[in-house]
């Protein structure tokens, strides 16, 4: 894909929740087609539906035909919201992962991060087009992470975290979004990495949720058979006066206290504008030294 990506097809499909604001749909389009991509755009604004992009038949028919044209290598979600879990049962997983196709998303999106996950496939755990590529300020280092990202076969991701302690590990990077994951945990949707590298993320859950979510993984022994866990940003939540204290960092440390593997801060991931792009079943190594991380993904697309 490296030495052709001014020939790669994008194609936008809606899986989850419809745009806050059609108008806006052009603007992304044009954007990612400024990055040298051949834009397929399988979005109808009169097939919404509800709170989604459409009927749950209809969006799932936009991921099978967007993953058997061939004039596509590179599946991207319009947006994520909620949608993704009714149509589990409705998509042929198996098509789109001997599609070839390359599927990239995040928040909603992870449970297909999962469903690849489980048949040996790679996706990317990336931009979508709401609100990546509507902003009118778009941010660079996010966009740049994903043409980078699908136009090479090692990619790397560096930030600061808190970790005090020296680490250099390797395992299959996996993850996503915190509610998704503990959603699929139990379920025919849910793909376990051991040895792993698992990085979390989530928007709108006050530390004890995210307390009670990683105790649930926790308590199904998810969490102490990875050889790191990652978080990226956790936001957009309110704390109590009744917390008395109990906020992110007291939550944080009663999780470190309970497990052994290293838990890592800082990934630019999550439900912000400065987003890395994250190769989802890569063999990656993390190396933390000085308060300073390094992931590298090592994949072929």
């Amino acid at each position: 894909m490296s030495e052709q990506n001014t020939q790669t097809g994008v194609a936008i499909i809606a899986p989850s929740g419809a745009p806050l604001d059609d108008s806006l749909i052009e603007r992304g389009l044009q954007r990612l087609a400024g990055q040298g991509f051949k834009v397929h755009s399988y979005y109808q604004p009169d097939a919404r539906f509800q709170r989604f992009g459409a009927s749950d038949v209809e969006r799932v028919r936009q991921i099978h035909e967007a993953a058997q044209n061939p004039d596509v290598q590179i599946v991207m979600a319009l947006r994520g919201s909620y949608g993704m879990s009714r149509l589990m049962p409705l998509i042929d997983f198996d098509l789109l992962a001997n599609s070839g196709k390359c599927f990239v998303g995040y928040s909603d999106f992870t449970l297909v991060h999962l469903a690849m996950l489980a048949r040996g496939r790679i996706s990317i755990a990336g931009p979508m087009l709401c609100d990546d590529y509507i902003r009118e300020q778009p941010v660079e280092y996010t966009l740049q992470q994903f043409k980078t990202c699908v136009s090479n076969t090692t990619h790397f991701v560096e930030f600061e975290t808190d970790a005090t302690q020296d680490l250099h590990v390797q395992g299959k990077l996996w993850g996503g979004n915190l509610a998704m994951l503990t959603h699929a945990v139990g379920t025919p949707y849910w793909t376990e990495v051991e040895d792993g590298i698992l990085f979390l993320e989530d928007i709108g859950e006050h530390p004890y949720r995210i307390e009670r979510m990683l105790l649930q993984l926790h308590f199904a022994g998810v969490l102490n058979k990875q050889k790191a866990i990652i978080l990226g940003n956790f936001s957009a939540y309110k704390l109590a006066v009744h917390d008395n204290g109990y906020d992110f960092d007291a939550m944080l440390t009663y999780i470190r206290s309970l497990i052994d593997v290293p838990v890592i801060t800082g990934l630019p991931f999550g439900h912000v504008s400065t987003r890395a792009s994250l190769v989802v079943g890569s063999d990656a190594q993390l190396k933390v030294a000085a308060g300073q991380a390094g992931l590298t993904m090592h994949y072929s697309l």
